[in-house]
């Protein structure tokens, strides 16, 4: 089950969410050569210290800022009253649906298309979508139990979020949650190609 985080831990993942979403608004609103670490800490009403002690430069705290997830509370709810029993094909699936929302993605494709210009974003957001990776698996490996084999929990978790890739960088046309159907009308929902890529899984190739 998920801990509980202690009052200081909410306080610094606070003061680190503000500053990445600053760094994140500027990038939005003057592109990434359009700002230094300065604007970004005097936006977040922060010191430059402050912001040393959370991130190495702004292309990390941008690239946090598209991967900071704010429904994190919802999640451990749901991750709390799972059945045990429950595979870690449906767990990986509503985890899905529950973490990537329309916001969200939107960001990510945001930040993909931004490391275009960018290549200095590249590692950051490696990284962060690693750990959005490592996450589900290792929630995934909770209530496995052992019962399925060594690996088993590495590929499924991998496969899933390889599958993202097309959606944030443009590959494929996928409408978003909160997007109208006006705008992409030859895109599948979201849902659409959640539920297209699980069945594959489900079933088989």
């Amino acid at each position: 089950m998920m801990n509980k985080q202690s009052l200081r831990d909410i306080k610094r993942e606070a003061t680190a969410n503000a500053l990445a979403d600053a760094a994140f608004a500027l990038a939005l609103e003057k592109g990434m050569d359009g700002f230094v670490v300065e604007d970004v800490v005097q936006l977040a009403g922060y010191s430059r210290r402050t912001f040393a002690n959370h991130y190495s430069c702004k292309e990390e705290a941008i690239a946090s800022a598209a991967l900071i997830f704010k429904g994190a509370d919802e999640i451990g709810n749901w991750i709390n009253s799972l059945n045990e029993d429950m595979s870690p094909l449906d767990i990986l699936h509503q985890l899905m649906k529950l973490h990537l929302t329309g916001e969200h993605i939107g960001k990510l494709r945001q930040l993909v298309s931004f490391s275009r210009q960018h290549p200095t974003l590249e590692p950051y957001i490696l990284s962060g979508l690693r750990r959005l990776q490592i996450m589900a698996q290792e929630t995934l490996d909770e209530f496995s139990h052992e019962r399925y084999p060594d690996g088993y929990t590495h590929l499924l978790a991998g496969a899933v979020y390889g599958a993202m890739l097309p959606i944030l960088d443009g590959s494929l046309s996928v409408l978003l949650p909160g997007q109208s159907i006006a705008e992409t009308p030859e895109a599948v929902t979201f849902d659409q190609y959640l539920d297209t890529m699980f069945g594959y899984l489900r079933n088989g190739f």
